[in-house]
């Protein structure tokens, strides 16, 4: 993992499920302070030795004070629920879109890198399977085309203006943190299925695949996009494995050791049949390699999950 030390660093988002976690690696070593409004983060993530401001992203006046004197900012604060775009996509396009505009002319203004949260989602249904950075890209949501849109920014603001910006194109991420709820990712929205011996329900017939990447990668990824010296790129993070959602329910029913059936709903409207990354730029350019396969990751929280009962 990439070394940073004797920095200014701003985490938004940083007491959010990624976030937290990114913050976790900087410190102590660095000064970090993070920006949350607590929607969906929790306070008791915030690690240690950071300081925190509780505010919006899209008031006015605090990404400016905020990034005065900062090196580096990891932006990871967004809507991410695709459904939460669809039922409010002003919404979702000023939280997304428009405050990281104002982040990347702050950026220009004050020279500082600014390494940021894309998705997968920028893709829709791919033709291509693994799926490469240049693969054609038609989102399905308001959610997929923010991150579309910020992720050209970050391109334009390095090419028009010098900004040093990299933006990761997560793939299903999962890990400690990772909460519940409506629009929780699907490995929590299972193992919690599975812990209560409820059906682990599955949409469509679960063939879908999903490339699943652990979050201490995603963490790396991040350390390495703000030391590397190819900037203005854009890099898919995930494990270049696939993974179908009914062999993610097999396994997660077998490490919590759990009868629960499977129960296939109706698919959801507009689901994607394949995703999963080309990882090959991330590999050559930024010296990325995934370390924790499905099966480890989900049994190191298997186990941490049974330590805390």
């Amino acid at each position: 993992m990439a070394h940073i030390e004797d920095r200014d660093i701003l985490v938004t988002g940083g007491a959010g499920f990624v976030g937290s976690h990114v913050a976790d690696a900087l410190l102590p070593e660095n000064d970090v302070t993070i920006l949350d409004n607590l929607s969906s983060g929790k306070r008791e993530y915030v690690p240690d030795g950071a300081t925190v401001h509780e505010a919006d992203i899209r008031e006015p006046g605090v990404l400016d004070d905020l990034t005065e004197s900062v090196d580096i900012v990891f932006h990871e604060a967004a809507i991410v629920s695709v459904e939460q775009s669809v039922d409010r996509p002003v919404d979702s396009h000023e939280t997304n879109t428009t405050a990281t505009l104002e982040l990347l002319e702050l950026a220009r203004q004050r020279d500082f890198r600014v390494v940021l949260a894309s998705s997968a989602a920028i893709y829709g249904h791919p033709d291509t399977v693994p799926i490469p950075e240049d693969e054609s890209k038609e989102p399905t949501s308001p959610y997929g085309l923010d991150k579309l849109t910020i992720d050209h920014y970050a391109r334009l603001y390095h090419d028009l203006y010098g900004v040093e910006t990299v933006a990761l194109r997560y793939f299903n991420i999962y890990g400690p943190r990772q909460t519940g709820g409506d629009y929780a990712g699907v490995i929590s929205i299972f193992r919690k299925q599975a812990r209560t011996g409820n059906p682990i329900t599955i949409d469509g017939d679960g063939t879908q695949t999903r490339d699943f990447v652990h979050i201490s990668d995603v963490v790396a990824a991040n350390l390495l996009a703000a030391t590397t010296e190819h900037v203005g790129n854009a890099y898919n993070v995930g494990t270049g494995t696939s993974t179908t959602i009914n062999e993610l329910a097999e396994l997660v029913a077998e490490l919590a050791d759990s009868n629960s059936p499977t129960a296939h709903t109706d698919p959801r409207q507009g689901d994607i049949d394949e995703s999963v990354a080309d990882i090959s730029r991330a590999q050559t350019e930024l010296g990325y390699e995934p370390t924790i396969s499905i099966r480890e990751g989900l049994r190191s929280l298997s186990e941490r999950t049974n330590a805390e009962d």
